[in-house]
């Protein structure tokens, strides 16, 4: 008995730790993720999708919902009444009482539609109602890979200043450490070992400033990506790669039909041509079948009513013709038809919208390309500068001063290289969506 328990036990412990936790599937495997794991899980777990693939569900119930009415449609009445004054009236020369003092009855009504103009517009429409709602979808991909791919590259070229910071740091404490000595040695006053301290207090904070600035960018692509905030998230990237994808064809012409705001509109356009011709057709009648069985009870016992059934049944077809409303079906075209003319205004006004959209993207990309081109050949040359200084400066050739110009103008350099860096990948995301080339899984 002892050894059986044993057994269960170590099976319930191996049980329990095979068995994955609450929420283990949404979370991603690795703990270190690149900017394709990390647009993956965006795509599938940002609340902003989220919400579309709800609406998504919503508009299907929605169709089904405006579609059910072609179905038959079956309802049941039931009513019971006690007639405490009956009807009495004077036939030739006697009061005669009519009708029974208690009476009931139980009406089964089908109903179908043959033709209803409202049914209609829902069979017309709901290929373009689903439509809508997954181009909505793709807008909010869109919009998702952009914002989550900047908020990823500023983490990443922050972390590239964090450590820029981290190597003017342990320069500029050597320096302040070999001022200090020479300055206690006699070799050199004081303002020396001052302003290598000035420099060394400021570039402290400075490199305070950016290190905390890193909490609230991860708190920013957690809430993009739908990443718990209580989970660590981990970075993987390669700086090289990333510099070298950094320039894209600037030849490619711009297609407005690719942008999915533009499809989006086509769409409006089409629902909007669909809810016209629905007004249109408001003088048709609206016809249906119908089928009544009505079970009538009657006595003048409570006790004896549903003793004996009447029944009555009836089958026949109803229409309702519209005649005159009063002019509101004319105005009610004359308002659908101004709104188609509307919505072509809004064409037009997209088009041009999206073509300044593509000027601008365009023009901010090739800018930033060459600035950033022109400030990495700026680095470059700071830094020879800088190494030329630091040689004269240990010779004695060059006065300290000398050295903290270098050394700042390359840090300066090395932090404007990277800025404009993430300046020139942020532009080229958005000529990209500019030019709706921005790729989603």
């Amino acid at each position: 008995m002892k050894g059986i328990k044993h057994y269960l036990l170590y099976g319930l412990l191996i049980f329990l730790l095979a068995k994955p936790s609450v929420g283990q599937e949404s979370q991603p495997i690795n703990t270190k993720l690149s900017l394709e794991q990390i647009l993956d899980y965006a795509l599938k777990n940002s609340p902003m999708i989220q919400q579309s693939l709800l609406d998504e569900e919503i508009g299907e119930r929605q169709i089904k919902s405006n579609l059910s009415g072609w179905l038959p449609q079956v309802s049941a009445d039931f009513g019971a009444s006690h007639n405490i004054k009956q009807q009495s009236q004077i036939i030739g020369n006697q009061l005669v009482t009519f009708g029974q003092k208690y009476n009931s009855n139980l009406l089964f009504k089908v109903n179908q539609n043959l033709f209803s103009r409202d049914q209609f517009f829902a069979s017309k429409t709901k290929g373009l109602v689903r439509s809508d709602l997954d181009q909505n979808t793709e807008s909010n991909k869109v919009n998702t890979v952009v914002m989550v791919s900047k908020a990823y590259y500023d983490i990443l070229l922050t972390f590239e200043q964090r450590e820029i910071l981290d190597e003017n740091l342990g320069r500029l404490q050597k320096q302040y450490q070999d001022a200090k000595s020479r300055y206690e040695s006699g070799l050199v006053d004081k303002t020396d070992f001052q302003r290598a301290a000035i420099s060394l207090s400021n570039l402290k904070s400075d490199r305070n400033r950016v290190a905390t600035s890193l909490d609230a960018k991860f708190a920013y692509l957690k809430q993009l990506m739908g990443f718990p905030t209580e989970n660590d998230l981990s970075l993987e990237y390669d700086y090289a790669v990333m510099e070298g994808n950094i320039e894209m064809d600037t030849t490619t012409a711009l297609q407005v039909e690719k942008r999915i705001e533009y499809q989006q509109l086509e769409t409006q356009i089409s629902l909007m041509s669909l809810q016209t011709r629905y007004q249109k057709w408001s003088f048709i009648p609206e016809v249906s079948a119908f089928y009544n069985y009505n079970m009538l009870f009657f006595d003048n016992q409570f006790s004896d009513l549903y003793k004996n059934n009447y029944p009555t049944s009836a089958v026949g077809l109803s229409a309702g013709i519209p005649i005159f409303q009063g002019t509101k079906r004319t105005q009610e075209i004359k308002i659908a038809e101004l709104k188609e003319e509307r919505i072509q205004l809004d064409k037009i006004n997209l088009k041009n919208q999206i073509n300044t959209e593509y000027a601008a993207a365009m023009a901010a990309y090739k800018s930033n390309l060459f600035e950033w081109k022109a400030v990495k050949e700026n680095m470059e040359l700071a830094e020879e500068v800088y190494n030329i200084i630091k040689l004269q400066y240990d010779e004695g050739i060059k006065a300290y001063v000398d050295l903290i110009v270098a050394e700042t103008e390359l840090r300066t350099s090395q932090l404007n290289h990277y800025n404009a860096l993430y300046m020139v990948l942020a532009s080229k995301l958005d000529l990209k969506k500019a030019l709706g080339n921005i790729e989603i899984n």
